[in-house]
């Protein structure tokens, strides 16, 4: 072409999460059978959804309305019952007007990073969820900036790591929070989103937290949500429909702004997705008015409860199976429905190897360990995936220096699960030791 036509930035546009199935499937047409825990799809893992929820879906599919248009920014007898919901928290008020509907939070987070100024950045935790931190980085043509969790402080966050960070790099301009957080599965506490805040206003920034897994907490753990804490500070909350209900399929996502009038150019920012939001005319509409009728529910709260501590009993067999290998980092999660499993450092190398029976599969494995800077974790997959068939997502892929592997909490046959992890536990010895 006459012209470069992809943006330096594309580089950094990567999702493990996805393409690790590119080589599951190939197992699979060899008669492999595959457990997927690479990706957080409750129905992918057999989920029923409750059939109240279903006649409501039902009902407004005989709706005409349902199949229109919504009003660009979300339809807004939806947006005022999220407002009401978000008003009766003790913290900053919105209205209907501070809301913005998405086609899901991926499209919401890519149309942020693309409309903050390419020099302006976003700091955002390590290891990261690699829709924001690929985002992120795609928007400035850098890597992204990131602040660390820490696996051996029950992966919060290293505060003084992000102040230092903060205050020598000007070009930051926001603070990016995952709470609960995926990858990690981590709830933090209420101190820690405060010392937050307290950066946050100490150097004039804006506080952004993906709460998408927000009403996901188990085994006593509670979720802060940020406008509860970011006082009269300007802020956006991420929220869905995809992980609660659970309807990810519905691509239906929002954004509430916290203290837009606070600071000129914060509201701007607000302005400028709203005018692209109405570029694209609207989101999907029945999802969007499904959500009064399904969170307002009489059913609602038991069901979520009920759901929860599911995910919490799976949260604690996971570590009755994984908590005592000498190899890795292992925390019980309190929060989303995910775990990401540490290697601890000088455990797993280039050498190690899990045994395969299967010639056909060990020659597509030899193809995969060809992979350029094949990091140790990811090859580490590779064999766990060629060997027993299990298919997770290598840490090193969330945008993060350390080794190891997120699993998800989802499986609802209590067997499977037990024999997953199990295959897991033997992987992790054997390469180890290997």
């Amino acid at each position: 072409m006459r012209q470069a036509l992809v943006s330096p930035g594309a580089s950094e546009l990567s999702y493990e999460i996805r393409e690790i199935i590119i080589k599951a499937d190939q197992l699979a047409e060899l008669g492999r059978t595959i457990y997927f825990e690479n990706i957080g799809d409750p129905i992918q893992k057999n989920w029923q959804i409750p059939s109240w929820i279903k006649d409501i879906i039902s009902e407004l599919a005989q709706n005409d309305k349902s199949y229109g248009y919504s009003h660009s920014m979300g339809e807004k007898f939806v947006r005022q019952f999220l407002a009401e919901e978000n008003n009766k928290l003790q913290g900053a008020k919105i209205s209907a007007e501070d809301i913005i509907f998405f086609n899901g939070l991926g499209d919401g987070i890519s149309t942020l990073y693309q409309f903050i100024k390419p020099t302006s950045r976003i700091i955002g935790p390590s290891p990261a969820y690699s829709t924001h931190s690929s985002g992120e980085a795609a928007h400035a043509n850098a890597n992204p900036i990131t602040y660390q969790l820490n696996p051996a402080k029950k992966w919060l966050p290293e505060m003084d790591d992000l102040y230092n960070q903060v205050q020598y790099n000007p070009s930051i301009v926001g603070i990016l929070i995952i709470n609960p957080d995926n990858p990690t599965g981590a709830v933090y506490p209420r101190k820690v989103l405060e010392d937050m805040v307290k950066i946050a206003r100490e150097f004039d920034l804006f506080l952004l937290c993906d709460e998408i897994y927000g009403a996901i907490t188990y085994n006593g753990a509670k979720h802060y949500p940020l406008s509860e804490v970011i006082e009269d500070l300007p802020g956006i909350a991420m929220k869905g429909m995809s992980k609660d209900m659970p309807w990810p399929g519905s691509r239906c996502g929002w954004m509430e702004f916290y203290n837009r009038g606070s600071d000129a150019l914060f509201n701007k920012l607000f302005h400028t997705l709203q005018r692209a939001k109405m570029l694209e005319v609207c989101s999907t509409t029945l999802p969007q008015m499904a959500i009064p009728k399904v969170y307002g529910h009489k059913n609602y709260p038991a069901y979520r409860k009920a759901t929860n501590e599911k995910i919490g009993k799976r949260s604690s067999q996971i570590a009755a199976l994984l908590q005592d290998i000498p190899y890795l980092y292992f925390n019980e999660t309190f929060g989303a429905f995910y775990n990401t499993i540490i290697f601890k450092p000088g455990t797993i190398n280039s050498s190690q190897k899990l045994k395969i029976d299967n010639p056909e599969v060990e020659k597509l494995l030899d193809g995969w360990l060809q992979e350029r800077n094949l990091k140790p974790d990811k090859r580490f997959v590779y064999y766990l995936l060629a060997a027993k068939g299990v298919c997770v997502v290598p840490i090193s892929s969330f945008c993060s220096d350390l080794l190891g592997f997120r699993v998800t909490l989802l499986e609802e046959n209590e067997d499977l699960l037990i024999e997953t992890f199990t295959h897991i536990k033997e992987a992790v010895i054997e390469y180890c030791e290997s």
